[in-house]
């Protein structure tokens, strides 16, 4: 017997595969017997038309713990970044179905929902943890928490192609002053998006690591350095040329910075539950998505 029997449903509201996708994938889940399906409120009426509609139930995705105890996210990698927190924080299991690009988080394809999503259903997945970090600024007197981040969080200077300048401290020890694009602080999760992109290195889901990688660094000694991931991370942000950077987490913007502030990242207590398919394989999913040569014969 499945340990899901209340199912929750979480899209994208601006992809135009969304609506079908949730509605193939409701006919699916209510051709299983004893499962109910909840769906989020934010995509609720891209499923008006169905005819169990009557029958869901509809939930805030903050509270879709309350009435569900597995998560469907349908959309791209950048669906699960933008529900990762929410669904952390309700220490609810995700299963993502792929309906963007690459696919390292949403790793089941449409063409294979009802397969191996039944597996899913069926008890027969492998279940990872995913650590995330939370982020707030210290300016003067006040802290404010600002946001999450999946992937990354990144000091950049924002419509203004100019260096900026900061200072990095790691565990209170003072690392580095630098005069740079900005800094991109990764999980393992992130290290292959944007931090690769910037000359990071690809770090294995399992590692409890964060890497720090700066962008375009007026030195040619700098380097991405990788750092325990329960390192408490501060950045003092520089006075140059009257600069305010911003700040963002999973390439969404947070924050616009001053001098002066500081900016404070650390592990958040609560992980994203990711399940994946049995056959799930890390190395055989880069060899897919980022491009790596298959073994000499294989297809």
């Amino acid at each position: 017997m499945s340990e899901f029997s209340s199912i929750g449903l979480v899209g994208r509201q601006d992809n135009a595969n969304i609506p079908d996708s949730l509605n193939s994938l409701a006919d699916f889940l209510l051709q299983r017997q004893g499962v109910k399906i909840v769906v989020d409120e934010a995509v609720s009426g891209f499923m008006q038309g169905h005819s169990a509609f009557a029958e869901m139930l509809i939930a805030p995705q903050d509270e879709l713990h309350l009435h569900c105890d597995l998560v469907i996210v349908v959309g791209g990698d950048g669906s699960m970044l933008k529900v990762a927190s929410t669904l952390a924080q309700q220490n609810l299991p995700v299963v993502g179905i792929n309906r963007g690009r690459l696919g390292f988080l949403t790793d089941i394809s449409p063409e294979d929902l009802e397969q191996v999503l039944g597996q899913v259903l069926d008890n027969k997945f492998k279940e990872e943890s995913r650590f995330l970090l939370d982020v707030s600024i210290e300016r003067g007197d006040r802290k404010e928490e600002i946001g999450c981040a999946l992937n990354d969080v990144v000091l950049h200077p924002g419509i203004a192609a100019q260096m900026i300048e900061f200072s990095l401290f790691i565990d209170e020890e003072f690392v580095y002053q630098q005069a740079s694009d900005g800094l991109i602080v990764a999980t393992p999760t992130g290290s292959t998006a944007y931090s690769m992109s910037a000359g990071g290195p690809i770090m294995h889901p399992k590692l409890d690591a964060v890497v720090l990688v700066p962008m375009y660094p007026h030195s040619l000694s700098s380097r991405p350095v990788v750092i325990d991931g329960e390192s408490e991370i501060k950045i003092v942000v520089g006075d140059r040329h009257n600069m305010m950077p911003q700040v963002s987490c999973d390439g969404s913007v947070e924050f616009t910075a001053e001098a002066g502030d500081q900016i404070l990242i650390s592990k958040k207590a609560e992980k994203l539950r990711l399940l994946h398919p049995i056959e799930y394989n890390y190395y055989a999913t880069c060899r897919s998505k980022l491009g790596w040569s298959q073994r000499p014969g294989s297809s």
